[in-house]
């Protein structure tokens, strides 16, 4: 695998890492939520993943692997590797005890309140960081993997990405604070999480290895499978809570139609 590539997707991963600093940003200096903002932001991202993986990554996958095992086998593959890809993010997901699941929105209001030192409240922000990471590990792996495959792949996809993790550093951000009434002590844990990204896509870089190189059609299903999964699970769900349904689906529609125009133009 060239050079260029491989860092090239890995500054895209650690750059969508990254974005749950910025949310974290916005936790302290926002005065409100705008919930048809995060509503229509979450939606579109949720777009450009799902368009993105069943109608570019999916069928180049399905094309690669047939042209290595057969226009029979090689499609079966293709499909065995994208729910293989869904349930590997799904065991994960499941593994995360729920009441400390980082996808329990929060909104910057709570941010305002004063709260006074409660290690209770520290363990739990703590927790989620740890929680958020894990779930970022398979995130960071998609995108680098997207990555790989260049910008008219690498870009949208780390968009997506980089828009989902905005509210998810205010949700490890808020309980630390609740916890420490320290700022920037919240802040840096939420910063950090998002280092797990680049970390995820690293690891999966080393681990398969060749295996990347020869079989790159099997990580590519995968890699869709965990975006789907990551869609319909947080994405959209997170989108629906804000209360905002309507603006979620047309995010979901514009963010479809976007990509659609990046790839026919790109191609």
């Amino acid at each position: 695998m060239p050079l260029d590539r491989v860092l090239f997707a890995l500054l895209l991963t650690t750059l969508a890492g990254l974005a749950t600093g910025l949310g974290s940003a916005i936790a302290f200096f926002a005065k409100r939520t705008n919930t048809k903002f995060l509503a229509a932001s979450l939606g579109f991202s949720a777009g450009v993943m799902i368009f993105m993986c069943l109608m570019d990554l999916l069928p180049e996958a399905q094309a690669s692997l047939a042209a290595l095992y057969g226009k029979r086998a090689g499609p079966w593959i293709a499909l065995l590797s994208f729910f293989s890809g869904i349930g590997l993010t799904g065991l994960i997901d499941h593994l995360v005890p729920s009441f400390e699941n980082p996808h329990e929105a929060h909104k910057v209001e709570e941010m305002r309140d004063e709260y006074r030192p409660k290690r209770g409240l520290l363990r739990m922000g703590v927790l989620s960081g740890v929680a958020l990471s894990l779930h970022n590990l398979p995130e960071g792996l998609a995108t680098f993997i997207a990555g790989l495959q260049g910008p008219a792949v690498g870009i949208p996809i780390a968009l997506a990405v980089a828009v989902h993790n905005v509210p998810e550093g205010i949700s490890v951000s808020v309980p630390i604070f609740y916890a420490t009434g320290d700022r920037k002590k919240a802040f840096l844990y939420s910063f950090l999480t998002g280092f797990c990204e680049p970390l995820g896509g690293l690891l999966g870089y080393f681990l398969l290895g060749r295996f990347i190189e020869n079989s790159f059609g099997v990580v590519l299903a995968m890699v869709a499978g965990i975006m789907i999964y990551i869609s319909f699970d947080e994405l959209l769900p997170a989108a629906h809570e804000s209360g905002e349904h309507h603006y979620a689906v047309w995010g979901l529609i514009g963010g479809m139609a976007v990509i659609a125009v990046f790839i026919g133009l790109w191609h």
